[in-house]
């Protein structure tokens, strides 16, 4: 598919070819939900953690008689069912990352590139640099475009004057192509690609 080639004066400067096997395909709600699930999953630290049976201090004498007090058969005072006692099956440290075959994951962000692109919400830039790291500067090329929140996927290696003018603008990511993930992608309302960037992705996805 044809697609309008910007610059961050919000001017056309030409057009790109995008192979619809990576931004035209079928939305599918169910492929995005599953992986974005796996990278979030994989992003918990998973130190959660009670204190069992075993992690409590205390006698491992039994508390009382076994019959006559009126009160329930305990054999330790640190049983879950005491006060102070240990939890029975709570959380331990654990990883929470399990496995995705590349497949489905591939699938997800073609689905995602491809809802963007059919949204509205792709823009394509011609260049990625910055003269100089200047926040203001790149402020006004933002509100210029129209933007309030927006993934930025540079190439192989980010431009750094523009990767620190964008820093510090509130909903504003960079990223350079090998780190452009699904999740990222779907939580800011706008992607825009720099042309190395579109190139990495169609090698990567078709």
């Amino acid at each position: 598919m044809k697609y309008d080639v910007i610059n961050l004066d919000a001017k056309a400067v030409g057009s790109i070819d995008l192979a619809d096997s990576v931004f035209g395909v079928d939305l599918n709600k169910g492929v995005l939900a599953r992986v974005i699930q796996w990278q979030l999953d994989k992003r918990r630290q998973g130190t959660h953690a009670t204190k069992d049976v075993g992690d409590v201090h205390g006698t491992g004498k039994k508390p009382f008689k076994q019959k006559g007090t009126g009160r329930h058969r305990q054999g330790v005072k640190t049983a879950p069912g005491m006060y102070h006692g240990g939890i029975a099956f709570g959380p331990v440290v654990r990883s929470h990352a399990y496995g995705l075959t590349k497949k489905i994951r591939a699938l997800a962000m073609r689905v995602a590139l491809s809802m963007k692109a059919k949204d509205g919400k792709l823009f394509i830039l011609d260049d990625m640099t910055a003269k100089k790291p200047s926040t203001k500067a790149f402020q006004k090329s933002f509100k210029k475009n129209g933007w309030e929140s927006a993934l930025f996927v540079g190439g192989e290696k980010l431009d750094d004057n523009f990767a620190l003018s964008a820093r510090n603008i509130v909903n504003v990511d960079v990223l350079p192509a090998q780190g452009a993930n699904v999740y990222d992608i779907v939580r800011r309302d706008v992607l825009v690609l720099s042309k190395d960037a579109v190139a990495q992705l169609e090698g990567r996805l078709k």
